[in-house]
């Protein structure tokens, strides 16, 4: 892992003339339209846009989990589209935590089973700390008097929570999400977007796809998507007042 205060160094995330195709029965669509886009160590970013603009296949590219039909991603040096699929999932086992809209935790297994999940396949830490660790990241998301209940005993809000703690269970530099409120209330979302700001203050990057502006108040930047391209990249405040400006006046 890069220094946590790198923001100004190398970045931690390259994509280089990404282009993203799939076919239909009416030919080629193409979602990603060279996408030129570095992140750096540290950065909180959002990445916004209307539904079908190429938001979650962009970050599909980022996190390896579908590949450029041309183009380069690397992500901390590593060329992740030239990663066959073995390699690559042990890499993002180690390297990359995914956060889901739907929190995607295994029903059968208790919260704190399903965060020692990952540390099971990674081997990052050995077995005799891996319960240990999940009930320190449970304690870290706030819901640690949860750890040996199952998934369906707990609210949305938790539900996430305990998501966001396995995402963090290797202890990747990189955290990124899709859509990690859009299940959740005005106040429950507000929480966990608090959560992933104290992770970029405690040195991971943190990569985020939304619908939500209150989102974007967050983020050092906010990349705005229209038809696969980049439209402009936002930074601070002024991202959302921009995003909703624009959005405004579309409407």
């Amino acid at each position: 892992m890069k220094n946590p205060d790198a923001k100004t160094g190398s970045p931690l995330i390259e994509l280089r003339g990404v282009n993203k195709e799939f076919l239909s029965p009416g030919g080629k669509v193409k979602v990603l339209n060279n996408i030129n886009l570095s992140i750096k160590q540290g950065e909180f970013v959002t990445i916004v846009g209307k539904s079908g603009s190429g938001k979650s296949t962009l970050l599909s590219m980022i996190t390896g989990i579908d590949r450029p039909s041309s183009g380069a991603v690397l992500v901390d040096d590593t060329r992740v589209h030239l990663l066959p699929e073995g390699p690559l999932a042990a890499w993002r086992g180690r390297n990359i935590g995914v956060v889901f809209q739907f929190f995607q935790l295994l029903p059968t297994l208790t919260v704190a089973e399903n965060i020692m999940l990952p540390m099971d396949f990674a081997g990052v830490y050995p077995g005799h700390r891996r319960r240990e660790r999940a009930l320190a990241l449970l304690g870290q998301v706030g819901i640690i008097e949860h750890a040996d209940k199952l998934p369906s005993s707990l609210s949305g809000g938790q539900q996430q929570r305990a998501a966001i703690a396995r995402a963090l269970a290797n202890d990747p530099p990189l955290v990124v999400a899709d859509e990690p409120t859009g299940n959740l209330d005005g106040h429950t979302a507000a929480e966990v977007i608090k959560l992933f700001s104290n992770l970029v203050s405690s040195g991971k990057t943190v990569v985020i796809v939304t619908h939500e502006r209150d989102v974007t108040t967050f983020a050092d930047r906010t990349i705005v998507l229209a038809d696969g391209s980049i439209e402009s990249e936002l930074k601070g405040a002024r991202a959302l007042r921009n995003y909703g400006a624009r959005e405004a006046a579309r409407a």
